[in-house]
């Protein structure tokens, strides 16, 4: 079995080696790499380049960068022209310390045809799980769940927005920075919705597999390590900005259930905004 698998890089050359070292290392299963440069500075796609040619992967530079989506979508394609049944979606900062881990997510993938993504457990390096993810609620009350978050902090082993992660089951949504996906749903979809440039992609994926009525699985005694560090992400303020952008999205084409309920959740999620920019704000005055 021959497996696609796309590494999107931004500015993570440096990840991406010790990513495709990982990759290189799976037992079981034959693997193209492919690695999409999504308009990196010069020297960080020349490194990615020069590091796609060493280890004789592919090497794609996209035009613009429009996007997680957009970007992965550009390896997805070469993917299905090349006719593979399944590819892996991997971000540069995942490890894969299971020499057999591509392998075993194939093995879930052909148990049945109505599987479209298969996922496993995650954990940052300091033991966070981050799958599976808890699925969006349709009420509009949840667009206002930040404020507990807000005003009463807490600390957890796991966070809200996770589920059951020590068993493997059926689930509703996963993280995007490392899954498999079934290319023949993949294709009749249309490939993953370009419209939102970073964010809420789990959450719209998570919806395109229940109107195709199939399912998500994950496999709980599969590991990965996602080394994602925040602080290197560029502008905060932007970030949340774009992150508000998505789900406003996110809760008009893929979440809607009435014109009210949806003016709900637009002033909820503005409202955080709202908030973010004020505390932000206060932030650096205090500072001074």
């Amino acid at each position: 079995m021959k497996v696609a698998v796309i590494v999107l890089n931004y500015n993570s050359s440096a990840d991406c080696r010790k990513c495709i070292s990982d990759l290189k290392r799976q037992e079981g299963v034959e693997l193209e790499i492919i690695i999409v440069d999504n308009c990196s500075r010069e020297d960080d796609a020349l490194a990615a380049k020069s590091l796609a040619a060493e280890q004789g992967c592919i090497f794609i530079a996209a035009k613009e960068n429009r996007g997680y989506n957009a970007g992965n979508n550009i390896g997805l394609r070469h993917a299905a022209g090349k006719g593979y049944e399944y590819a892996l979606i991997a971000n540069p900062d995942m490890e894969f310390p299971q020499k057999y881990y591509v392998r075993r997510m194939v093995m879930e993938m052909e148990k049945s045809q109505n599987v479209a993504v298969v996922a496993t457990d995650i954990t940052s390096p300091d033991l966070q799980h981050q799958n599976p993810m808890m699925p969006d609620s349709k009420n509009w009350i949840s667009s206002f769940n930040w404020m507990s978050a807000v005003f009463h902090r807490t600390s957890k082993e796991t966070p809200d927005f996770i589920g059951d992660f020590k068993t493997s089951h059926v689930c509703k949504k996963v993280s995007g920075c490392c899954l498999m996906v079934r290319m023949n749903f993949i294709e009749d979809i249309g490939f993953f919705n370009e419209n939102v440039f970073l964010y809420c992609e789990e959450a719209i994926l998570s919806k395109q597999v229940e109107q195709a009525s199939m399912y998500m699985y994950y496999v709980a005694d599969l590991q990965a390590v996602h080394r994602h560090i925040k602080s290197t992400k560029g502008n905060a303020r932007k970030r949340f900005r774009t992150w508000i952008s998505s789900r406003l999205y996110f809760e008009r084409h893929y979440n809607y259930q009435s014109w009210c309920s949806h003016v709900m959740k637009t002033i909820g999620w503005s409202s955080y905004l709202a908030v973010y920019y004020m505390t932000d704000y206060m932030r650096g005055v205090s500072r001074k």
